[in-house]
């Protein structure tokens, strides 16, 4: 018998790891999101009973892909029975459409391939699903994130996210969406997509909504994972490169971003020796290489940004002209209210704190930030370094009121009482 603490360590390595593996090769077989989702599930289940007695196999996710499809089609051919007994109580089955071919199921043992991961990827972000559907279906497919945490970064009701994954589910099964990569002409679009989901599965873990905690690991350590595989299989795309880029920049300040009490603490005032400066390196390589490239988009000049901020020791020596300079060029090809907001705290350095205060203003008035608690954090931030404490105080208090992570809130409280 092997050691379940061992067995148990192996699983969840290879949930971490190759759950969208065996996902999307049972998925291939079964041609159904649910049945593939359920066969997987009973997959690990099972792996504890069995690694326990047998060993750990040497290919985890090999024993785990065979186990999964095996049940897949054993389900599949009990429905097949099933409609054989009782055609007049089923439709008549509907072959595929010209073109997916690559859905017919194919009930011969082999071995996954890299870009099974990638076809999944896709799947989840097809364009017909709605933006947060592309979100939920990739964390629960490709990253194996169960639908209560998701519901919990979202500030859903677990019932709710519950019901949008299973709608999303139905939507590819009823639009019969096909299970394979974007040709070439479809693949700008569709990567653009794919990499957005993966950049606000990181935003929403890097500053999680909600908790007492800055960082939900997970969400960014899902989001990283999702990253290093369309490196690895997009290897020639400057975006790709660019996206994974910006996640290492932002990811390696993680231990600087709070003491010891939890504490929350400005990029001014982080301390550079706590940076990975390993992944800091690794980012500045991959923007370097992706900014001449015709191709290269706004997340390339988002990380160069973040790479800009890490080269500095400290606030004092940031180069904010050519900061200013990159966020210029960022709201030319995406011209969005955040980057405008995050180019006036650039300005604030260059031009005073008066002149990105209006700039602010003027991002309040058309709305389109409303609710937003960091375009009133540094609207504050200005009016502090105006010397005008009471409307910095107001402001404050409003962007204390919109935000519900625990610890934002603590260093909101700490700016006001500094104030008084």
């Amino acid at each position: 018998m092997t050691d379940r603490a061992l067995v148990e360590a192996a699983l969840a390595q290879a949930h971490r790891a190759e759950w969208a593996y065996v996902v999307a090769a049972t998925l291939r077989t079964v041609r159904d999101l649910d049945l593939a989702e359920e066969c997987v599930q009973e997959a690990y289940t099972a792996a504890l009973q069995s690694w326990r007695r047998e060993g750990i196999p040497a290919s985890p996710a090999a024993w785990l892909t065979t186990t999964a499809r095996r049940r897949g089609i054993d389900a599949v051919r009990r429905d097949q029975t099933l409609k054989a007994k009782l055609p007049l109580l089923v439709e008549p089955h509907l072959t595929s459409p010209e073109g997916e071919a690559d859905m017919e199921p194919r009930l011969q043992d082999e071995t996954t391939v890299p870009d099974e991961r990638l076809r999944l990827v896709f799947l989840c972000c097809h364009p017909a699903l709605a933006v947060e559907a592309q979100v939920a279906l990739t964390l629960r497919l490709v990253c194996g994130v169960d639908t209560v945490d998701i519901a919990r970064a979202f500030l859903v009701p677990a019932t709710t996210m519950a019901a949008r994954i299973t709608r999303a589910k139905k939507k590819i099964t009823g639009s019969r969406i096909p299970f394979r990569l974007p040709s070439a002409a479809e693949l700008p679009d569709r990567l653009d997509g794919v990499l957005g989901v993966v950049h606000l599965l990181f935003t929403t873990g890097y500053t999680a909504p909600t908790g007492s905690s800055v960082v939900r690991a997970d969400l960014v350590d899902a989001a990283l994972r999702l990253a290093e595989t369309l490196r690895e299989l997009l290897p020639d795309e400057p975006e790709v490169a660019g996206l994974l880029a910006l996640l290492l920049a932002a990811d390696a300040r993680r231990a600087a971003r709070t003491d010891e009490h939890g504490q929350l603490i400005q990029l001014r005032d982080q301390d550079p020796t706590r940076w990975d400066h390993l992944a800091l390196r690794r980012a500045h390589q991959l923007v370097m290489a992706a900014l001449p490239h015709p191709r290269a988009g706004r997340h390339t000049l988002q990380a160069a940004i973040a790479c800009q901020h890490a080269v500095a020791r400290d606030g004092r020596t940031t180069d904010w002209a050519q900061i200013l300079g990159l966020y210029d060029a960022l709201l030319q090809v995406w011209p969005s209210p955040v980057v405008a907001l995050n180019r006036a705290v650039a300005l604030a350095e260059i031009a005073g704190p008066a002149a990105a205060l209006a700039e602010v203003r003027t991002l309040d008035q058309e709305g389109r930030l409303a609710g937003y608690h960091y375009l009133h954090a540094v609207e504050a931030d200005l009016l502090h370094r105006l010397d005008r404490p009471a409307e910095a105080r107001d402001a404050y208090q409003r962007a204390r009121s919109l935000t519900d992570n625990a610890a934002e809130q603590r260093f909101l409280e700490r700016q006001i009482a500094a104030l008084e």
